[in-house]
């Protein structure tokens, strides 16, 4: 499984350098990142902790390309993206990132390999080896006997281990998590984290992790935290 889905890309798969960001609320400027630089290697889980507000998600939403910093640099496995245009910036997305939320958004009316399936299809992979690979990845994450049920039919913790399915097919280089056991209840959220970080171990995939969870972020090889818009290890 492992062969079938890790990417083997050398390069970093993401590098921040001296990434900054402010937002304007009203007649004040709010400084949220402030140079902020990190690097993860192939296969590396590095969960990321702070109090609310302090600029997680945002620094997740620019490791994402889903916000464009102020001032900095984002690198994609090699590939400097400040000079991409809007249609490039969502083809490098699409093939080199993946997302979990803390809401697991499954699409509703498909199956749970349907919702694993369909990325892979809009990444123009052909539907019999998108069915393979979320064949594959059921199986790893216990979904199995599941694979036919909708998001409805499914518990919580089931649904986050589809979505976290469902965010490895495409192969990312780099897995970017924004609480995605937050809305579960302890036990839960235990099973799905394991399930999390087997996943990411066996397709080697690079991981940042926003979770309030210490107790989880321990398991992970590094923690970053953020404060006053500075990442500290």
């Amino acid at each position: 499984m492992a062969d079938c889905i890790a990417p083997s890309d050398t390069a970093p798969p993401l590098i921040l350098n001296g990434i900054s960001k402010a937002f304007q609320q009203g007649d004040r400027k709010v400084n949220v990142l402030n140079d902020v630089s990190l690097s993860l290697q192939k296969g590396e889980l590095v969960a990321l902790v702070g109090p609310s507000g302090s600029g997680k998600t945002t620094l997740l939403n620019i490791a994402g390309l889903l916000e464009r910093p102020d001032t900095g640099q984002v690198t994609i496995n090699g590939k400097a993206t400040h000079r991409l245009n809007d249609r490039e910036i969502s083809a490098l997305r699409r093939k080199s990132l993946g997302f979990v939320f803390q809401f697991h958004r499954l699409l509703p009316e498909f199956s749970a390999v349907e919702n694993i399936v369909i990325p892979q299809i809009m990444n123009r992979l052909s539907r019999t080896i998108a069915e393979e690979r979320a064949d594959q990845l059921l199986e790893m994450i216990g979904l199995s006997d599941r694979r036919g049920h909708r998001p409805g039919q499914l518990s919580g913790g089931e649904q986050q281990r589809v979505a976290i399915a469902r965010a490895v097919a495409n192969v990312p280089a780099v897995l970017l998590a924004d609480e995605p056991t937050g809305n579960l209840d302890p036990e839960t959220a235990a099973d799905v984290f394991q399930h999390l970080v087997a996943v990411l171990r066996s397709t080697q995939t690079a991981a940042l992790i926003v979770t309030h969870n210490l107790e989880l972020a321990k398991s992970m090889d590094r923690v970053l935290t953020i404060r006053n818009g500075e990442l500290v290890e």
